[in-house]
């Protein structure tokens, strides 16, 4: 089986799915309007996805991730589990038609920005093959060093530590160009190597030790894409291995994330303690972060599902959108105040050292109430961009302001990376919209315009110049062999053959 990585989606697939999810939906009680409004949306999001051009550029992935991971896995579990889609939400039909325009704003989005990219990739390639191994060497060195060094060296915010921790995505660039390495130079029988797996265990173990469910997937996405770029075909042990690992991480390792997070505190070792006592009852863990989230759901009321569904209640934002949207619709507008704010906050911190920091998600959930405790300021509360658009503006924030934000996004990386399976930056790209997509608000698309970007071009820059040179001095030149063939040209002046 070959890993897919899909420029377009047939339509015919789209359609029947859609209708297929449409009828369901009506037959287990759902609002007809609703249920139209749910087909229309699949319908539209397709759409723009392939007029993206797909996971080949940074702006399809971002609509992917958005649809799927915001909306569409939210209303397809609850057809899966008999339940109708517009039931526990306070506002159901204003809920799915904030969603309805936001993608048909994003559709807009992508067709004006489809028209200001520019056609050749800013970065371009810039790596060439000969020094991609030595460069995932020197990412993977880098990447560990400054793991380190933000562990262990207390910092501030504006410190060098602190900028450099902001712009450090080097661990999961040397997973990326180890994997694209491996696959090209093995002709995609092997897609890792010893770089790659210390890359990944770092990454992964920080995750672990830090009950965060972002570093312990991140590097396994970050394989998944470099992998699916090259269209990577996987045998029957991996197709297996990968199934029995994904049910393994959804079953327990997510409860042991939400569950220790309970008790993290800032010490490295109470952590490490903390993760080895979890770890060694998984099943415990589990049961006890379902108490929880049972306990939690009946205090507050009933989340989107009736009952706790695990993993599925972190693969939509359904419900919690829908509080903000039945919160904006009582009159309770927040203003434009955000927007500027986040701009602002591009402004280094060297530049403005007393620069506040922003936690909106959090002010809107306590606006809302009954979902954090009064005084906590900073519990990480998580909405769509389309859902906080509205309760900033209403129907300008959704079909004006976000579309313009998302015009700045897309043309702005697609300029950058291009083809992204020709960059591998791109891929970077994509690894950074799996979350920023669906969870970070219309405010995560200003960071990306600021700090994302210039993240990105400085892992680029630093894993085209800087990471080769690291990796020779600690391993040596690499011993590759690059085959030229000589162009057939035609010889006007030669003899005419013997007969």
């Amino acid at each position: 089986m070959r890993l897919p990585f899909p420029e377009r989606i047939p339509l015919i697939y789209v359609l029947s799915f859609a209708m297929l999810l449409c009828t369901v939906q009506i037959l287990e009680g759902t609002s007809g309007l609703f249920a139209l409004y749910s087909f229309l949306f699949v319908l539209v999001a397709a759409l723009t996805f392939n007029l993206a051009g797909g996971f080949t550029r940074p702006s399809g992935s971002y609509v992917f991730f958005f649809a799927v991971l915001g909306v569409i896995i939210g209303l397809f579990w609850k057809a899966i589990i008999g339940e109708p889609a517009d039931s526990n939400l306070a506002a159901p039909m204003v809920t799915i038609r904030v969603y309805f325009g936001g993608i048909c704003a994003m559709f807009a989005a992508v067709y004006v920005s489809r028209k200001l990219t520019s056609k050749r990739a800013f970065l371009g390639t810039l790596l060439t093959p000969q020094n991609m191994l030595n460069a995932t060497i020197g990412c993977m060195v880098t990447g560990m060093l400054i793991v380190v060094l933000v562990t262990v060296v207390p910092h501030e915010s504006g410190s060098i530590l602190s900028a450099l921790s902001q712009v450090d995505r080097f661990l999961p660039m040397a997973i990326i160009l180890g994997v694209i390495y491996q696959i090209r130079k093995s002709g995609g029988t092997s897609s890792v190597n010893l770089p790659v797996l210390i890359s990944f265990a770092v990454i992964f173990l920080s995750g672990i030790v830090g009950f965060s469910k972002e570093g312990m997937l991140t590097p396994i996405f970050c394989w998944v894409a470099a992998a699916a770029s090259l269209r990577y075909k996987l045998s029957l042990p991996q197709v297996i291995g990968g199934i029995l690992s994904a049910l393994f991480v959804f079953q327990f390792l997510v409860p042991y994330s939400q569950y220790g997070r309970v008790y993290k505190t800032d010490s490295l070792s109470e952590n490490f303690n903390t993760s080895l006592s979890l770890l060694s009852n998984l099943e415990f863990v589990r049961d006890q972060n379902t108490k929880i989230e049972m306990e939690s759901s009946e205090a507050a009321g009933s989340g989107y599902y009736n009952t706790p569904q695990g993993f599925f209640d972190r693969l939509q934002m359904i419900g919690m959108d829908d509080a903000l949207i039945n919160f904006t619709e009582q009159g309770h507008v927040f203003g434009l105040s955000p927007i500027w704010a986040d701009f602002e906050n591009l402004v280094p911190h060297f530049i403005w050292p007393d620069k506040p920091r922003l936690y909106y998600g959090t002010l809107y959930a306590q606006e809302i109430g009954g979902i954090i405790p009064e005084g906590d300021t900073t519990t990480g509360i998580s909405f769509t961009p389309t859902a906080e658009a509205f309760h900033l503006a209403r129907w300008v924030g959704v079909l004006i302001i976000a579309p313009i934000i998302w015009t700045l996004l897309f043309t702005l990386f697609d300029s950058m990376c291009g083809d992204v399976r020709k960059s591998p930056w791109g891929l970077l790209v994509i690894s950074i919209f799996a979350h920023a997509a669906p969870e970070t608000g219309i405010s995560g698309p200003i960071y990306l315009l600021g700090y994302g970007a210039v993240g990105i071009l400085f892992a680029a820059l630093a894993a085209a110049y800087a990471m080769p040179i690291i990796g020779t001095l600690l391993a040596g030149p690499e011993n590759v062999t690059i085959r030229r063939i000589t162009r057939v040209r035609s010889v006007p002046r030669r003899l005419p053959s013997l007969r």
